[in-house]
């Protein structure tokens, strides 16, 4: 039940000691190093703000080696609701300085004294009731839960103004709080599983001490049973089900609205069965049904100890290659992975990864193999990223990912978690460059007869060409493949003019990006490589000057004669 790994960003080379001195602390924290300002940073950011909000909308801990103001300011737009927040804290660039700015109830108080125990400082820790007791109780330590934010400020309040307070049930990190402890006093802290309702001298801490194992059920059904026996919702540690449950959208659901994990156990059977195999510390089991058992554990529960999760594979695109151009919805499954895989080069564009994160790296050509070995990892119920560029589906691992599962048998592929994760491909990144070449209907193609024959790619374009659509040629030419485009030409300019645009963009979203703005007359084979995606407009496309030198490219959304108006 570990904390998520933090993000440590910083603006300008000055902070980079100061960060890795901080990195030193957490290993898997990654540094964000502002682009051609920082050198050496793990990851590179394009906008300071973009990131910070990106970072704390995906609850990740956020450590800033810059002013408070900026993060303040940044973060400002976000600031809805305290107490769904991640930790954030603002770090003097030399490290002289430790300040939390927010999270209290996400323990970033803890951070900033790690943090600055870390840089040898003081934290500069302004909460009241940490000041005055040296914890927060209103954020207990993983494996407990609080049961009332707003009765807990009312307690935390009357403790600042002086009275003392008892502690009911077992709570050791408060062992070395300076709390005013006195067995006659008013205020209560109770530590316990069974569902109460509180007074107002009381802070109810629930242990998640409870597992329900179910076979079939709501998570209406499991509060009632909960209920029933006497038990607070509260202390649900996690949900158990039989492997062979994995794919039950029911029991998803249920463990979604309950807000605790899905574990899966090897044993068939009666509920019963399945909780008490799983929970060595047994302190109390109750069967409610066949297909539904109670157990209370001695001590809060491990859900990673319990099981294990259903295995989940997702088959992302990275985009054309920049950073700001990968959707976030891919950067959240990258953080999560357990294991990558996917073709050298582009898994190397997808990192930094943790030390933790298993990188599977095979020849571009060996896609199959890799889909397959991408299932029996996720089927051990590891967390697995297949990865392509571009839009996975495009030319990419999604195809070969959906035809190794419908080839196998296997039930154990089939009940993995598969989804498929876009993003932008190489020609919609290259059109928003030249403009809008692909504004209206156009035709995708690769023109690799790798996998299909010529004569087939030969029919395609001639039918695409007539019908007057916008081309984009993926794969356009390699060292095996020298005649190819200069046929593809051919063809298309027996249905387009000499003056048709053209535009040719080469590694579009990296490093030494080009594009160019050609027609078809003068578009030569030797203009292009592997790495060049080609752009091919229809009898509408239009081209007319930029302000800043070069062209505007463009395929207006009308076909024919312009509509009135």
């Amino acid at each position: 039940m570990g904390r998520p790994v933090p993000a440590i960003v910083i603006l300008g080379n000055g902070s980079l000691a100061t960060a890795r001195r901080i990195q030193q602390r957490y290993p898997d924290a990654v540094i964000h190093g502002l682009a051609g300002r920082v050198n050496g940073a793990d990851r590179e950011y394009q906008e300071f703000g973009a990131t910070l909000r990106e970072l704390y909308q995906q609850d990740t801990p956020i450590i800033a080696l810059c002013a408070a103001g900026i993060v303040i300011r940044t973060l400002a737009p976000l600031l809805l609701e305290k107490g769904a927040e991640p930790p954030v804290l603002a770090v003097a660039e030399d490290g002289s300085a430790v300040v939390p700015l927010l999270g209290g109830l996400g323990g970033v108080n803890v951070l900033a004294r790690e943090i600055a125990a870390a840089l040898d400082v003081a934290a500069a820790i302004t909460t009241s009731g940490e000041l005055r007791f040296g914890t927060c109780l209103l954020n207990p330590p993983s494996g407990y839960a609080l049961g009332d934010l707003e009765l807990g400020k009312r307690f935390v309040s009357d403790l600042l103004a002086g009275e003392s307070v008892r502690i009911e049930g077992p709570a050791p990190w408060l062992a070395e709080a300076q709390l005013p402890e006195s067995q006659q006093a008013r205020l209560a802290i109770h530590v316990g599983h069974a569902e109460r309702q509180p007074n107002a001298n009381e802070l109810l801490i629930y242990p998640r001490n409870v597992l329900v194992a179910v076979t079939t059920g709501t998570a209406e059904a499991i509060r009632a049973a909960l209920h029933e026996a006497n038990i607070a919702v509260q202390s649900l540690a996690c949900l158990l089900a039989d492997e062979r449950d994995m794919a039950s959208s029911a029991l998803r659901e249920a463990a979604l609205e309950l807000g605790v994990p899905l574990r899966f156990g090897a044993r068939s059977g009666a509920a019963l069965e399945q909780a008490r195999d799983a929970v060595p510390s047994l302190l109390t089991a109750i069967e409610i049904n066949d297909s539904m058992a109670i157990v209370v554990a001695a001590e809060p529960l491990d859900p990673l100890l319990i099981g294990r999760p259903r295995g989940r594979l997702a088959v992302i695109g990275l985009g054309p290659g920049a950073a700001e151009l990968m959707v976030p919805a891919v950067k959240a499954e990258l953080a999560r992975a357990n294991d990558v895989l996917g073709y050298e080069t582009y898994v190397r564009m997808a990192g930094p990864f943790r030390a933790d994160q298993v990188m599977h790296c095979t020849d571009n050509r060996e896609e199959m193999q890799r889909a397959r070995h991408a299932f029996e990892l996720a089927a051990q119920g590891r967390s697995v990223v297949v990865v392509s560029s571009g839009d996975p589906g495009v030319f990419a691992m999604a195809a070969a990912v959906l035809e190794a599962l419908h080839e196998s048998s296997d039930a154990n592929w089939h009940n993995v978690d598969l989804e498929i994760l876009p993003g932008v491909s190489a020609s919609l990144a290259t059109a928003a460059q030249a403009g809008a070449p692909l504004g209206h209907d156009f035709c995708v193609m690769s023109l690799s007869d790798n996998l299909k024959p010529w004569s087939i790619i030969e029919k395609r374009l001639d039918l695409a060409s007539q019908a007057d659509l916008a081309l984009a040629f993926y794969n356009p030419i390699s060292r095996s493949r020298p005649w190819q485009l200069g046929r593809a030409l051919e063809i298309v300019a027996q249905h387009r003019t000499a003056e048709t645009p053209v535009v040719l963009g080469r590694d579009i979203g990296r490093p030494g990006q080009t594009l160019r703005v050609t027609t078809l007359g003068q578009l030569t084979p030797d203009q292009v490589d592997m790495r060049t995606m080609v752009l091919i407009g229809s009898s509408t496309t239009c081209v007319f000057p930029r302000a800043e030198g070069g062209e505007w490219v463009y395929t207006p959304r009308w076909y024919g004669d312009k509509p009135a108006g």
